[in-house]
């Protein structure tokens, strides 16, 4: 998906050479854009602290960086508090959203607009096969072996068990890191959604099963803990693997997606109307 340049942003991105020009009061602008992690929010307590030791993970991996948290809904920081506190300053979003779907396309490029700052909107992070190299090395911390036997292997799979969502990219992308994974595991990953998509982790079992595959794991597409990624591991029928969380592959996405939206061309400008 490519990087969108938000209203509020003129000229080029500063991204280096010595700080810039003053931002109003006179502080001094930083010479890197903001990184701004853009969470969903959730009311389990434990997607709080894992996206903050996610962000203090980014933090080691580029000092020196402003990284900031923002979330959409239901926990502290806000992001329009969070781009309101930054000013005019300039800042690269990175969605902690693993397809395309609502809150990329509308959410979070409104809020953008809305803001003082000087966005950019980067890519979520999924597909990509650095989330595959995670999600394979969460199944193998569950329990996770591909057989060698070929009878063994007829008989497994993986079920790679996403939060689900009516829009059809989402699925198309959350298909595609089903197929990154199978390339690594060499058994058959089948999509399966907690709401708004089907199948439904259960349905997908009982599919497999009919088929023959009656070793069956199940792979946490959730970036953190919470409801949905307890409901799809309470369905697996022999092990489920814990969330992304705090992966070493995370950081390293989010910083991938922020400098992709820096190096990224700027979406074209809507043509301006002709007088009536």
């Amino acid at each position: 998906m490519t990087a969108h340049l938000m209203n509020r942003t003129s000229g080029g991105t500063r991204t280096g050479g010595g700080p810039g020009p003053a931002a109003p009061g006179g502080r001094p602008r930083p010479d890197r854009p903001a990184l701004v992690l853009v969470a969903h929010g959730s009311r389990d307590p434990r997607a709080l602290s894992t996206v903050r030791a996610l962000l203090d993970r980014v933090r080691a991996l580029r000092p020196g960086l402003p990284v900031r948290l923002g979330h959409i809904e239901l926990n502290e920081p806000l992001l329009p508090g969070t781009l309101a506190a930054l000013g005019d300053t300039d800042a690269v979003l990175v969605p902690l959203l693993l397809s395309r779907g609502y809150h990329v396309r509308r959410d979070i490029p409104e809020m953008a607009a809305a803001a003082p700052a000087r966005t950019r909107v980067a890519a979520p992070l999924g597909p990509h096969p650095l989330l595959a190299e995670a999600l394979h090395d969460r199944l193998t911390e569950a329990g996770w072996h591909t057989p060698g036997d070929p009878a063994a292997r007829r008989a497994s799979a993986v079920v790679l068990a996403a939060a689900g969502s009516r829009d059809p990219d989402a699925r198309t992308d959350t298909g595609r890191t089903a197929a990154l994974l199978a390339e690594r595991l060499g058994v058959p990953v089948v999509p399966a959604y907690a709401s708004a998509a089907a199948p439904t982790v259960p349905d997908a079992v009982r599919a497999l099963a009919a088929r023959g595959r009656h070793r069956v794991a199940v792979a946490s597409y959730f970036t953190a803990p919470g409801r949905f990624a307890a409901e799809c591991a309470a369905a697996a029928p022999w092990i489920a693997a814990a969330p992304l969380a705090t992966h070493p592959a995370m950081p390293r996405l989010v910083l991938h997606r922020y400098d992709e939206a820096l190096t990224a061309a700027p979406a074209p400008a809507a043509p301006a109307l002709a007088p009536a």
